[in-house]
């Protein structure tokens, strides 16, 4: 707790003992989120194969991956969410408590993404998020993001 006080950006996202509504089932939301992207952007690959003439096949997994990037980082450009977290009501904000921009969506896809390259880093995530009080992956805490129910947030 003492950190969180001797932090000053920590004031600007919600308390998640005096707020805890924010944070309330975000491990779940989360999970259940990411499961639903996860099919759709296999889906979303699908649809790209046959316009490759099926050689996209060869290089199915660099596929998934790159459409998954492209995905997280579309979608969470424009409202701070992807389309599964808008489904669950769940959303990202910053170390100000804004909603990411651009930038900042690349940043943390980035972090994500090679977070889930390697099992180690995959596998601290996790704990992180089980841990934490607001329930942040590693990516988040190297950025100061946390992930809120969204119709709290209004």
């Amino acid at each position: 707790m003492s950190s969180l006080l001797s932090d000053p950006t920590a004031a600007m996202q919600p308390d998640p003992i005096r707020h805890a509504e924010f944070y309330e089932g975000i491990l779940f939301k989360r999970f259940m989120a990411w499961v639903f992207d996860l099919v759709l952007i296999a889906l979303l690959t699908a649809l790209v194969v046959p316009f490759t003439a099926f050689t996209a096949l060869f290089f199915l997994p660099v596929l998934f991956l790159v459409i998954g990037f492209l995905y997280r980082w579309v979608t969470l450009s424009g409202r701070s969410a992807t389309w599964g977290m808008r489904i669950l009501r769940i959303e990202f904000c910053d170390r100000q408590g804004q909603r990411f921009d651009t930038g900042t969506a690349l940043i943390w896809t980035v972090g994500y993404t090679l977070s889930m390259a390697f099992l180690l880093p995959q596998l601290l995530s996790i704990a992180l998020m089980f841990l934490s009080q607001r329930r942040q992956g590693l990516t988040d805490h190297l950025l100061g993001s946390v992930a809120i129910n969204s119709p709290a947030r209004r």
